[in-house]
């Protein structure tokens, strides 16, 4: 008998095969893009309310069902399945009542007749989810949440890295899109939720990808920039020694050629070593092209350095956000937690210089990809699910929604004027000082790092990992009066249109997956008949 655990990530999703009598991990398989359109977990909700939730669960489900069939067991025999995320994710595919989490307030929900949705701990039927499992029904395991904010992947987070249990001043945060975080000072737990960006996943930058083999992870400078690239494995390897102005390789190394991109910890690095070594002054590039150039023709420029940008200032601008809710001094900080994929191949001291991490704790820890474990430790042994329901009910959680927040708004505005104007520390710290927020701390704490695991997903199990590259659901269109002149194919910034002249009639395709949704648009805009109508567009079938 086998268990599949599954963490839905806002920019992927993984999955374990387990044996069910030995609790070993078997097989991975993973996505590198998230099937509904929309860049962050935002554009998700968006769509759901705004589109088509049905269609976003179909995606969904469909993707889950293509990557069983990736981890080589026989589906047929799969005694449990257990799934985590956040409560956006996890309502998609359940195909529950969404729209409690995009509107904030009592009124504005009874305004609009929705309900607060109980989000507790619960056990479904994987077929009345969808879930293809050769005709087979089993129990499908999702962990509650603290509150409809803060989700099952945050407390996961919290329950995994042992934050709950320690004495001393914490900070936990899970390094992705969502970026959840969470204070704990004694006994009381501040949350909140960052909306970071694609940045982080390695999305919204030219070559930015997430972290699977090829990615680019990191680099050391020492006159020249030596890369380090994931291998098959998911491990990080050495790869060239390049010259930044020109990316020409002065010492090739193992991962020689095999570079295909870069995901958010190679951008964070690559940012860091540029700042320090004079390469960038932001907002400018002092290279001979205005590009920063790495192995294999995977390079930096400006406009990737804005995105990146925007991250860092909404991570720092949310931590500072908890420290000043709950009172604390970045001097007292004691102990950092960094969760999740970004948060476990980044080099925590690069991390630091761009605002990542702050300047003070002690003590740095790097856990890995803790929404995957927890659904994993359930697969194992489902009674966990009522310790983590009494877990979330014991919790004295204070959520701060960082949206509405005048502190984050202020510190977020000094984070762009730093990165995006070249606003000195002493002018931000001014900003701060008249609206009574504590200074950005002057120096940096010498932290101790624990790397405790080497990869976000620390076992792939002897088949290995699987990766699904190209989720191959389209939605498609035909829309009267369409004259077919491709300028909504040419306008896609992520090539992700397609236009087939089928009969009297013009199809358009479009690729789920790299589609950036209702934040987008650009087809719609540029369709000189005004018929393309995006909400409108319906599932189709496999590219």
């Amino acid at each position: 008998m086998y268990g599949i655990s599954i963490d839905i990530g806002t920019s992927g999703t993984r999955m374990h095969a387990i044996d069910l009598d030995s609790g070993q991990i078997l097989s991975t398989a993973m996505t590198v893009r998230h099937p509904v359109p929309g860049a962050n977990v935002m554009d998700h909700l968006t769509f759901c309310i705004e589109v088509d939730q049905n269609l976003a669960n179909h995606l969904m489900v469909d993707t889950i069902n293509r990557l069983i069939d990736l981890l080589g067991i026989d589906k047929t025999q799969v005694g449990r399945i257990a799934v985590c995320g956040n409560p956006i994710q996890l309502s998609i595919f359940q195909n529950m009542e969404i729209r409690d989490l995009a509107f904030a307030g009592e009124r504005a929900l009874k305004v609009r007749g929705v309900e607060h949705q109980k989000r507790d701990a619960k056990v479904l039927a994987s077929d009345k989810i969808g879930i293809d499992l050769g005709g087979k029904n089993t129990d499908v395991y999702i962990p509650p949440s603290i509150k409809h904010e803060i989700g099952a992947d945050a407390l996961a987070m919290m329950y995994k890295t042992g934050l709950l249990e320690r004495k001393e001043t914490c900070l936990v945060t899970d390094y992705g899109t969502n970026a959840e975080m969470a204070l704990k000072v004694g006994d009381d737990i501040f949350t909140g939720s960052a909306a970071a960006g694609p940045a982080m996943e390695g999305q919204s930058v030219h070559f930015g990808m997430l972290a699977s083999p090829g990615a680019i992870t990191d680099v050391d400078v020492d006159n020249y920039w030596r890369c380090s690239v994931l291998d098959d494995t998911i491990l990080p390897q050495q790869g060239d020694l390049v010259e930044v102005n020109t990316g020409n390789v002065v010492e090739e190394g193992k991962m020689h050629g095999m570079a295909k991109g870069i995901t958010g910890t190679g951008v964070v690095a690559a940012i860091a070593a540029g700042i320090e070594w004079g390469t960038i002054q932001p907002p400018r590039f002092t290279t001979m092209d205005g590009k920063i150039h790495l192995q294999d023709g995977v390079f930096l420029d400006p406009k990737d350095f804005l995105e990146a940008s925007k991250a860092f200032g909404a991570m720092r601008a949310g931590h500072f956000t908890l420290l000043e809710h709950a009172g604390v001094k970045f001097d007292d900080l004691d102990t950092m937690y960094m969760s999740g994929a970004s948060g476990t191949y980044v080099d925590a001291l690069k991390a630091q210089k761009v605002g990542l991490i702050p300047a003070t704790p002690k003590t740095i820890y790097q856990v890995g990809n803790t929404s995957l474990a927890c659904a994993t430790d359930i697969v194992r042994d489902p009674q966990m699910m009522d310790k983590l329901q009494t877990i979330a009910n014991s919790i004295r959680a204070n959520h701060i929604m960082f949206a509405m927040d005048k502190v984050f708004e202020t510190i977020y505005l000094q984070e762009l004027g730093m990165w995006q104007e070249g606003m000195t520390r002493d002018m931000y710290n001014f900003f701060l000082d008249a609206k009574g927020i504590q200074p950005l701390p002057e120096k940096f704490r010498e932290a101790k790092v624990h790397r405790i695991v080497e990869r976000d997903i620390p076992v792939v199990g002897a088949a290995g990992l699987k990766i699904l590259r190209d989720i191959g659901t389209t939605i498609v269109g035909a829309f009267e009066r369409c004259i077919g002149c491709r300028k909504c194919e040419e306008e896609c910034p992520e090539n992700a249109i397609s236009i087939e002249d089928a009969r009297d009639e013009f199809k358009i395709s479009v690729r789920s997956d790299l589609c950036n949704g209702t934040a987008c648009l650009r087809c719609e805009r540029i369709c000189p008949e005004k018929v393309f109508v995006f909400k409108q567009l319906k599932i189709g079938g496999k590219s």
